[in-house]
């Protein structure tokens, strides 16, 4: 179960779309001369009528070598619980593609791990296997695509609890993810309220919009003749 503060932000979320959020991201965080990008594509999912929202915790990939004892010895298994930590219902599990996005990160069999202990989501930036099993799961996953082939020889969980790159985009632990049929976007921690509060306020002016749109007028578009309250 979620505790009460992602319980309020699950409240807020509903309704909502990844592409409102993302046009809010860039009301919140604008900066002159630096992007902070927040929205990832290309992503696809075993159940993608199934929205993805929570905190996220991340493991952190490279690609395997044989002389990493310790981080081969801990297996995504041991890597996974040193992730989510005594708390892990409502958690979204972040996986980098440690250079490999091509490569399996995991199956049906391994990621029953998180339909065990309630997570909210998988996001991973790699390959995935048995998208039929994960599709009966009750947490949200999404990821590069499906696999055949396992990757344990090409990819090895590293490091737990840092901040990662997926899809160009930075991922820190803490952060939001949220993510639907369009994409997914990451939302800072300390800025979630106002970002989703924004996404609302964009849900309501494209709604005002539209019966603008309805009732304009095409002869003045075509002369060029604009009006401030065209979108």
């Amino acid at each position: 179960m979620m505790n009460g503060q992602n319980t309020d932000l699950a409240t807020m979320v509903t309704g909502l779309g990844c592409a409102s959020i993302v046009d809010a991201m860039g009301r919140t965080h604008q900066h002159r001369t630096h992007q902070h990008r927040a929205h990832l594509l290309g992503l696809v999912s075993p159940s993608p009528q199934r929205p993805m929202f929570g905190p996220a915790v991340t493991i952190a990939y490279l690609p395997y070598r044989d002389d990493f004892t310790d981080s081969n010895a801990a297996g995504f298994a041991g890597w996974f619980y040193r992730a989510v930590g005594d708390a892990p219902a409502g958690l979204v599990l972040v996986l980098s593609s440690g250079g490999y996005p091509d490569a399996s990160h995991g199956g049906g069999t391994k990621m029953s791990r998180l339909h065990n202990h309630g997570l909210a989501g998988l996001l991973c930036d790699g390959r995935l296997r048995d998208f039929d099993e994960l599709a009966r799961y009750r947490f949200a996953t999404w990821c590069i695509g499906e696999a055949t082939r396992a990757g344990v020889d090409t990819v090895t969980p590293c490091a737990a609890n840092i901040p990662v790159e997926v899809r160009g985009v930075c991922i820190t632990p803490g952060d939001y993810i949220y993510a639907d049929r369009a994409g997914a976007v990451v939302i800072p921690a300390q800025s979630v309220r106002e970002v989703l509060a924004e996404a609302h306020r964009v849900e309501s002016e494209d709604a005002a919009f539209l019966p603008h749109i309805r009732d304009e007028d095409p002869v003045a578009l075509r002369e060029g003749r604009r009006t401030s309250s065209e979108r």
